[in-house]
């Protein structure tokens, strides 16, 4: 009789480990599921990828349309209204390089590699190593570059815009050349805390 115990016991206890594996296993299941959602969410920034590439067309089309435009009149452009030109199509080109860093680093860094570049000679240096804190660097860089070349188109054309519209033009693009340092400063003081760090070990 104790024996039957015993092994009814023993039988018991297996079941409830049994029971405990399958609630285990169903469970890594489903953690296993979310995690390949959660994984596989990050295809949704590919349409906002699309849309930039979409812009960068725009953009391009709007370089064209500025330059099909003076052609006519090349002859009779005073030299200020040629330099102020040359300005905007230099702004557009500067708008379409910030486009195409954020394209590539950022379908790169957040979404999958681009294949059909790994083997391309054509393949721009860069891509692939511009993590996110080179990416906030190149990004502010070219937003100053841009904002410097509007407030020159300005400057060029100075009769034509209010003192008071001149001066939050100045503040505004001293504020992204404080941004970018601000930003370089941040990096420089992670990277060498970084240094020091791996220093101490």
């Amino acid at each position: 009789m104790a024996g039957w115990r015993n092994l009814s016991s023993l039988r018991a206890v297996g079941d409830r480990m049994s029971r405990d594996d399958n609630r285990g296993e169903r469970g890594r299941q489903a953690e296993h599921g979310l995690e390949g959602l959660i994984y596989a969410s990050r295809w949704l920034m590919a349409p906002l990828y699309l849309g930039l590439a979409a812009a960068l067309a725009i953009l391009v089309i709007t370089f064209f349309r500025e330059l099909l435009a003076a052609i006519p009149a090349l002859y009779v452009l005073e030299e200020k209204q040629i330099i102020l030109l040359v300005l905007t199509l230099i702004d557009i080109s500067l708008a379409g390089n910030l486009v195409l860093i954020i394209l590539f680093s950022g379908y790169e860094n957040f979404v999958s590699k681009i294949e059909a570049a790994h083997n391309d000679v054509d393949r721009p240096e860069w891509m692939g190593t511009i993590d996110f804190s080179g990416l906030k660097i190149k990004l502010v860089a070219s937003i100053v570059a841009i904002s410097a070349i509007h407030l020159l188109k300005i400057f060029m054309n100075l009769d034509s815009y209010p003192p008071a519209s001149v001066q939050w033009y100045v503040i505004i693009h001293l504020t992204f050349v404080g941004s970018g340092i601000g930003f370089a400063l941040m990096d420089w003081i992670e990277e060498k805390s970084h240094r020091i760090a791996k220093s101490d070990h």
